[in-house]
């Protein structure tokens, strides 16, 4: 696990061929005069899990993004107080995953095609969120995005209006994560995203071209690339770097390893 402590500025780092099974980041952050986005004795810790897994611990909040690969994929990692789910595939949910988790305390956020493939147990724990929908939880703003494809070969993957992407706002502090989409107006018009989970991976995203214009569009502080493994090819991670610091050198891309098992 690579931490990474600061008092006056955001930093991030680049981890590259570290192959643990739980590598994350963790940002400290102070109050800069006129920077909203920088707020004062904030903490968070990313931790990627796989693929589209994720897990965040801000501040004392710890939050399961699209949470797949069993209970033990979690072993090491707090119980969860909000999960967020974008999906019906399998590789964002896995209601195994859930039951084998201790959700006791957790709120779930999930669109309704998930809600409707949800057991009965969880019931009384989902928010149900359309495209658009907003919701606060443990003082965390959370709003649906839409998610969705443009191609006409790839329109069978994601139909608009199915999943959600999120964007998360805690302290003038926003994070945004895609889900699987390609570069849709949506994702373009964001604004004041400090970091943004992008994918891209053929054929179910889309290309390293198309998400590194979605970003040079709308500007985040740092883009993580995630979600980059497609069917066959694996997506060039550099390559969208380039892309993106070609266009705008003031974007920070930041790459942390997904795919711990992989070489890759």
């Amino acid at each position: 696990m690579k931490k990474i402590s600061v008092s006056l500025v955001l930093l991030s780092v680049l981890i590259l061929g570290c192959k643990e099974t739980n590598k994350s980041q963790i940002v400290q952050t102070a109050a800069l005069p006129g920077n909203e986005a920088v707020t004062e004795n904030s903490e968070l810790k990313i931790i990627p899990i796989s693929h589209a897994t994720t897990v965040l611990e801000w501040d004392d909040i710890v939050i399961y993004v699209d949470p797949v690969g069993g209970a033990e994929a979690f072993s090491s990692q707090k119980d969860p107080d909000l999960i967020l789910i974008t999906d019906i595939h399998g590789d964002h949910f896995n209601l195994e995953t859930l039951q084998g988790l201790n959700t006791m305390k957790s709120k779930i956020v999930v669109p309704q095609a998930v809600a409707n493939k949800m057991s009965d147990e969880f019931v009384p724990q989902l928010d149900i969120l359309n495209n658009g929908d907003t919701k606060e939880r443990f003082d965390i703003d959370i709003k649906a995005i839409p998610m969705y494809n443009l191609r006409e070969e790839a329109l069978k993957f994601h139909e608009k209006g199915r999943g959600n992407g999120y964007v998360l706002t805690k302290e003038g502090q926003s994070l945004y994560f895609s889900g699987d989409t390609e570069d849709i107006p949506e994702m373009r018009a964001l604004e004041n995203i400090d970091k943004a989970f992008i994918c891209m991976n053929l054929p179910y995203t889309m290309t390293e071209e198309s998400a590194a214009s979605a970003v040079l569009q709308f500007k985040p502080k740092q883009v993580y690339p995630y979600h980059y493994r497609g069917r066959p090819d694996v997506s060039d991670v550099a390559k969208f770097k380039k892309i993106v610091n070609n266009g705008n050198q003031d974007i920070e891309v930041v790459q942390l390893d997904w795919y711990p098992n992989e070489d890759y």
